[in-house]
């Protein structure tokens, strides 16, 4: 057997997780195990097992065209510093009791170093309508080489200043700008610092009014992306009791910071109105409405009757004139103007041949 990937030496804050990779190759497969030796002293190595340290560590392997092993550790504490091992072996007497291996285990091993975390202290101040984050690290802490505020995946700040004081400064409302912000400190391993801008449902319609026609089905759509997030959502039409469920023709669907109410076979006369959609979070309530409005099956083909009509009297328009036109006159080829200038010449060849006769 033969070590294709190591695992590596890492550094990890307590409450953070570390993740080991270890991968060989032989014939047979050869199998892999995990060992730990502790930094105290005279501690010997034990080999870990899938669920141990209450649950906290996790061994998965697969053995395919060869073995490969991860072993990941949670919510590590000080206890977890130490040596850990990867060892493989294929030998067919690698675990027998009573037979010594022909072949040893081949071992490879990391350092896992898991220190204390230093505490930050956050905070969010409003401020002349502005919002100040702040964190402020205290107690012992490892060397700064900067800072970074994120919202999510998007990197709002970054600087290389070395201080553990940091600010970030939001124009504008909570209600505008709520969420998970963090603070990153930019240590070996990197430190981060919490803060939440929480605020009650901000609730908006996809659309403040929608049009059905009779027979189909109505689709009305609230969402709210404020933090933290929706607990409940409920609709009910104006000046009536919340709406079930499943009851009658409603169908309502909602996900997290979504609200669907499906309402089949529209009636003008019952489903015409106003909906609102009501949200509920830790931190109170907020709702919006949609109207709707439903129209005719015949509705639709208003526009295309209309633009028949148009045409039908177009044509009559023009039929009516086409038979009340006078028609042209024809001009007759005898009338013509060249028959006179015949005439004329002719006239003119008899004085001159009675002239000469005179003669």
């Amino acid at each position: 057997a033969g070590f294709i990937k190591s695992p590596l030496s890492q550094k990890r804050l307590t409450r953070d997780s570390v993740e080991l990779y270890c991968e060989a190759i032989g014939t047979p497969i050869p199998e892999i195990q995990w060992w730990f030796e502790g930094n105290e002293p005279n501690e010997t190595y034990a080999q870990l097992w899938d669920g141990a340290r209450q649950d906290r560590v996790r061994i998965n392997a697969t053995y395919n065209l060869h073995s490969t092993s991860t072993i990941s550790i949670a919510n590590l504490t000080s206890d977890d510093s130490g040596m850990y091992e990867c060892r493989a072996s294929n030998d067919p007497d690698r675990n027998h009791l009573s037979k010594s291996p022909k072949v040893k285990w081949i071992r490879s091993q990391a350092n896992v170093f898991v220190i204390e975390r230093p505490d930050i202290k956050a905070q969010v101040t409003g401020v002349s309508g502005k919002l100040v984050l702040a964190c402020n690290m205290t107690g012992q802490y490892l060397p700064i080489e900067g800072h970074k505020w994120m919202h999510g995946d998007k990197i709002l700040q970054t600087d290389a200043d070395a201080s553990a004081f940091t600010s970030y400064t939001i124009e504008g409302k909570m209600e505008e700008h709520s969420g998970v912000y963090e603070c990153v400190y930019k240590t070996n391993p990197v430190i981060k610092g919490h803060l939440n801008i929480s605020v009650p449902p901000q609730v908006t319609a996809y659309k403040k009014s929608e049009h059905g026609n009779e027979g189909d089905t109505g689709v009305l759509v609230c969402k709210c992306n404020s933090f933290p997030p929706v607990t409940s959502w409920v609709w009910y039409k104006h000046g009536q009791e919340p709406i079930i469920n499943g009851s009658g023709r409603y169908i309502i669907k909602s996900s997290g910071n979504k609200t669907e109410l499906r309402i089949l076979k529209l009636n003008i006369e019952e489903d015409t109105g106003d909906y609102h959609c009501n949200a509920t979070n830790a931190y109170g309530q907020g709702s919006a409405t949609v109207s709707l409005r439903v129209r005719s099956r015949l509705a639709a083909l208003w526009p295309f009757l209309g633009i028949v009509a148009e045409v039908l009297v177009l044509v009559t328009i023009i039929f009516i004139y086409e038979k009340r036109r006078k028609p042209d006159e024809v001009l007759d080829d005898d009338d013509g103007g060249s028959a006179p200038l015949k005439s004329n010449a002719t006239n003119h060849k008899d004085k001159n041949v009675r002239q000469r006769n005179a003669n």
